[in-house]
């Protein structure tokens, strides 16, 4: 019985490992592309061992950025798609809660028609009214913005269902242990429900930002400005019709770098993140 249960813990991780091997290795292509000559790119001769031009080829994508298709450095396209992303994450928790706040714990009218208004609105993603998004972010002169990256993509019906349903599960105690002690709903929100919510909202913090980061559709519509470009965007004009115009190294150092601030997200709020899906104990 301990043989049989050490062979299938053996199959388990040789199964993990090939999984983890195939996930990384294209981004060990990426890398390794990130350090050779774009003319060894170029001609298929590409190794695959790091080359020699690793400080040089990041330096350049970093600070100063390609001699074609975009002249803006990398790290400025990194700064606009991580406040792009952080006013996205934050600004859909911090509406979501409060609606939901108000949903389950106030009594007005209509009350659930609004909510189920709101949850309807998870069939018109952005994609579906981009038009007359884009037509209102115009007419208010926000193109080439942060307000305009963030804010049509800030609210978020499947948030204020999570928090909606988390609320429903707090014991009507805690009110009415809030009520007795004097506290009026501000106070309760805010010294009873957000440490209650907080790896609810760490968990969706990850979720969001990797959304927001991960945008392409919606920043490529309203930036018409090199210096308010994000890394998805500025990835996409590097790679031009022609492979031998391509600087394929930067472009991979590029990829590996836009890679970074979400591992780096998920990696630093991973126990928050977990405890925040699996955990159902007030």
């Amino acid at each position: 019985m301990v043989e049989e249960e050490g062979f299938r813990r053996y199959v388990a991780h040789i199964i993990l490992w090939i999984g983890i091997a195939i996930v990384a290795f294209p981004v060990y292509i990426a890398f390794i592309a990130s350090t050779q000559d774009n003319a060894l790119i170029a001609n298929g001769q590409m190794s695959l061992l790091p080359g020699g031009h690793f400080f040089e080829t990041y330096y350049q994508t970093i600070f100063v950025g390609t001699s074609g298709s975009t002249r803006e450095p990398v790290g400025n396209m990194m700064l606009n798609s991580l406040v792009m992303a952080l006013l996205i994450a934050i600004g859909k928790i911090a509406i979501s809660i409060i609606s939901a706040y108000a949903i389950v714990y106030f009594r007005f009218p209509f009350r659930m028609p609004i909510f189920w208004i709101i949850f309807i609105t998870l069939m018109l993603p952005v994609e579906v009214r981009i038009y007359p998004t884009y037509k209102i972010v115009a007419d208010l002169h926000m193109l080439d913005s942060y307000a305009g990256l963030a804010l049509p993509l800030i609210a978020s019906a499947t948030a204020t269902l999570l928090f909606r349903q988390f609320f429903m599960t707090v014991p009507d105690e805690l009110l009415e242990a809030s009520r007795i002690d004097g506290a009026g709903p501000l106070r309760f929100f805010w010294d009873t429900l957000l440490p209650l919510s907080r790896t609810n909202m760490a968990a969706l913090f990850v979720i969001l930002f990797i959304l927001g980061w991960n945008q392409y559709l919606w920043p490529l519509l309203i930036t018409t400005r090199d210096d308010m470009q994000t890394i998805q965007v500025g990835i996409r004009k590097m790679i031009t019709t022609t492979d031998a115009l391509t600087e394929w190294p930067i472009v991979m150092a590029t990829a590996v770098l836009a890679m970074l601030p979400p591992v780096f997200v998920v990696v630093a709020m991973q126990k928050l993140f977990v405890r925040g899906l699996v955990e159902t104990e007030k």
